[in-house]
């Protein structure tokens, strides 16, 4: 008996052992799928993963590109055939792991998730979620792709799930739409490409409109739309038919006060995602063989915007779909391997406004493609005239001229396409190329030239010869001095450039010594006055006088400037003109306004003076909001600057100039707030002797022409300062001296005093 009892008693331990390893491997089996606090962390050098129930998905780490860059991601697991994971959610896609000895996935105190590197204060990642309850939180790959973060004690409880920040890939029961809340969009982002999960220019986002019509659209680069789902009609999209065929998949709209969103059921294993090249797929893999494409929208292609990047050119019938025009080659040799085009093509050679030093640039035709978006259209322009606009504008890249007239491109071109069976789809666009690029165009036939050339010199002669290089010498060198009087205003440098005498006691030396005339006035041609201003546009235009309208124009260095034209309504005329050319050009004074330069070319006489970025006197001075703005320190400091330009004009200046147009209108004002005298066309020169001159011409605004002037046409520098007395008048008042007040005060003060 008491040997029987002692083996009962014997056997008692070794089945409690027996119990827990039972135990331990249920509860093996079991927490499979989940990864709680306390567990050892998840380690890229040790590829820990977890797993779905049901097998399907695991959550672990991956590797992509050279050097290896380390993720933490979701994939489907063990597919047929399958070379490399098949990802459907990457969670540090912006932010790769590089050491994998130190990066692992752990719980943080507060009961986060976080994807650590070699710096513990710097997670690589994390759920990134407030007032969890630390202790009681796990993290668990569901059966349809899912992680979330819930209470270990409530399963039902989720805190974060990654369906609502999916990456690239939709999973049957995920979320593609809107958050109400203010978080991040629940939308598809393409892979940069094979190797790189960071984003990419391709997405995929929910759009509502007002009347309720729901679609999904596709853009690139988040702001061009190159396709769209067509509108939900509560059962599918319209140009996807194919998602209800053989009601493959269920597809379901919800929405509430925190969001709105589709979501797909699939009869089979099936997932979508936007693919690197910007097409919308769903793939679909049975259990014993190789996943195949179910669809792809868009079809083609050609219709995925950009798909080729700056300067690429898309060839619909290769199996290389996008390849560089002439003198550009790949950004990335690599990366086009991959099928990534994102980055284009770049030169090989800069242009001309890049190297000051570099020959003229020439265009090279690029026969029947699709014209890229974002052209300048110039109607009324010759082809010539089209060509030279491209040529004078530094920022211009290619030209066209058709029916339509001229269009021009600025900057990088996007989406040009040939068609794949050599039909007309576009136009001949001209693409501008560096000098180098056509010396090495010629290079391989340049023997046959010298060839022909040499027999050429020997049948006609030697001296034939020599009088056929004078005549072309001459001509280009008559060209070259035809060519130095007409500047490139884009590219003119003021900084450096000399345009005008200073107006020193030396200047009749100085004179003699460079044997020219007095000015030397800059003369623009006038394309690129039109490339200055974006083509005289509205939206440049900064005010119209007597003479004519004024735009503000804008050169290669960011210099800005003031483009005043002559009116053909004008007034005013050739005598005004010349005199605003000859006149300003000499004076040289800080508050005498600085004239820059001019273009004559046809009927057309432009004058080009320094920007003044806080526009005329006037504007400040009879607006009843605007004229607070001038204090009285800054009155004064008007009122001093314009009578130091006055007695300049009248007593200091070389030339003694009477301006006749003395007005607020005439008083530009610097960003500082320093007063300039301009418009000077109706400006008269006298002798030194001079006390008086008379005209029969009375020119002027009246209001401001001191009585002897307006009534017998007689003027003098005191016509100026009756003028000046006027406008000092109005700057202390703050009154229009035309118009009717009737405050009832009695002084002088009184008024200033209702004014303030």
């Amino acid at each position: 008996m008491l040997v029987r009892d002692m083996g009962i008693h014997g056997t008692r331990p070794f089945l409690l052992f027996v119990l827990l390893l039972l135990l331990r491997a249920c509860f093996s089996v079991n927490a499979d799928d989940t990864f709680t606090k306390g567990q050892p962390p998840l380690s890229v050098i040790d590829n820990d993963s977890i797993s779905s129930k049901n097998g399907i998905f695991e959550l672990g780490f991956f590797e992509r590109g050279t050097p290896k860059k380390f993720y933490l991601g979701i994939w489907v697991k063990s597919l047929v055939g399958q070379t490399q994971k098949n990802i459907v959610w990457v969670a540090n896609r912006e932010n790769h792991l590089s050491d994998p000895y130190n990066s692992k996935l752990e719980f943080s105190e507060d009961g986060n998730l976080v994807l650590l590197g070699a710096s513990p204060k710097k997670p690589f990642w994390s759920t990134n979620l407030q007032n969890l309850p630390s202790n009681s939180t796990e993290a668990a790959l569901l059966d349809d792709g899912n992680l979330v973060l819930r209470d270990r004690s409530n399963l039902s409880t989720i805190f974060w799930e990654s369906f609502d920040y999916p990456t690239d890939t939709w999973l049957p029961g995920g979320k593609l739409g809107i958050d109400k809340t203010g978080k991040e969009p629940k939308q598809l982002i393409s892979w940069k490409n094979s190797e790189d999960p960071s984003p990419g220019l391709f997405s995929c986002s929910l759009r509502i409109d007002p009347n309720g019509s729901i679609e999904y659209i596709f853009e690139w680069n988040r702001s061009q739309v190159y396709w769209s789902s067509g509108v939900w009609n509560g059962e599918t999209f319209a140009f996807i038919p194919e998602m209800r065929l053989n009601y493959v998949f269920k597809l379901g709209f919800v929405s509430n006060e925190k969001e709105a969103y589709m979501s797909y059921n699939s009869s089979i294993m099936s997932i979508c995602y936007l693919d690197s090249t910007g097409q919308f797929k769903a793939i679909t893999w049975p259990p014993t063989s190789e996943p195949w494409v179910l669809w792809a929208q868009p079809k083609s292609l050609s219709d995925v915007y950009a798909l080729c990047g700056p300067f690429g050119v898309y060839h619909d019938n290769t199996s290389q779909p996008c390849d560089c025009p002439k003198g550009f080659e790949p950004f990335s040799d690599t990366r086009t391997r991959q099928n990534d085009w994102s980055s284009g093509c770049l030169r090989r050679h800069p242009l001309q406004c890049e190297n000051r030093n570099a020959k003229k640039d020439w265009f090279q035709k690029i026969p029947n493609v699709t014209s890229p978006i974002n052209w300048k259209a110039y109607s009324a322009m010759s082809d010539a005239r089209c060509k030279l606009a491209c040529m004078n504008n530094c920022f211009c890249t290619a030209y066209t001229h058709n029916s339509s007239g001229c269009l021009i491109w600025e900057g990088a071109l996007l989406n040009m396409q040939r068609p794949s069976d050599g039909g007309k789809v576009g136009s001949d666009i001209y693409l501008r190329l560096a000098a180098d690029e056509r010396q090495i165009s010629t290079k391989g036939t340049k023997w046959k030239v010298w060839v022909i050339v040499a027999v050429l010199v020997a049948a006609t002669g030697l001296i034939l010869c020599l009088s056929v290089c004078f005549s072309i010498k001459r001509k280009l060198k008559h060209k070259g001095e035809t060519a130095a009087s007409s500047n490139d205003l884009m590219l003119f440098d003021f900084s450096t450039e000399i345009h005008a005498i200073s107006d020193g006691t030396n200047s009749q030396d100085n004179d003699k010594k460079r044997g020219k005339k007095d000015v030397e006035l800059p003369l623009f041609s006038y394309e690129s006055v039109l490339a200055a201003t974006d083509n005289f546009s509205a939206a440049n235009k900064l005010g119209e006088g007597g003479f004519g309208p004024v735009y503000k124009g804008k050169l290669l260095k960011g210099k800005e400037i003031a483009v005043k034209m002559l009116s053909k309504r004008s007034g005013q005329g050739l005598e005004e003109f010349r005199n605003e050319t000859t006149l300003i050009a000499k004076l040289q004074h800080r508050n005498l306004v600085k004239l820059l330069g001019c273009c004559i070319e046809g009927d057309e006489k432009i004058l080009i003076y320094e920007y003044m970025h806080n526009k005329s006197l006037d504007f400040y001075l009879f607006d009843p909001a605007k004229k607070k703005m001038l204090d009285w320190g800054t009155r004064i400091h008007i009122i001093e600057g314009i009578a130091q330009g006055l007695l300049y004009l009248h007593q200091y200046s070389r030339l003694r100039i009477i301006h006749r147009d003395m007005k607020p209108s005439n008083i530009l004002l610097d960003s500082e707030m320093k007063p300039k005298i301009s418009d000077f066309g109706m400006a008269r020169i006298v002798g030194d002797n001079e006390i008086q001159a008379n005209t029969n011409r009375i020119v002027g605004t009246f209001g401001y022409m001191s009585p002897e002037y307006a009534m017998e046409g007689l003027y003098s520098i005191k016509s100026d300062v009756f003028s000046f007395g006027v406008l000092l008048l109005e700057i202390v008042s703050g009154k229009k001296n035309t118009g009717f007040y009737n405050h009832g005060l009695g002084s002088c003060g009184e008024m200033v005093k209702a004014w303030s």
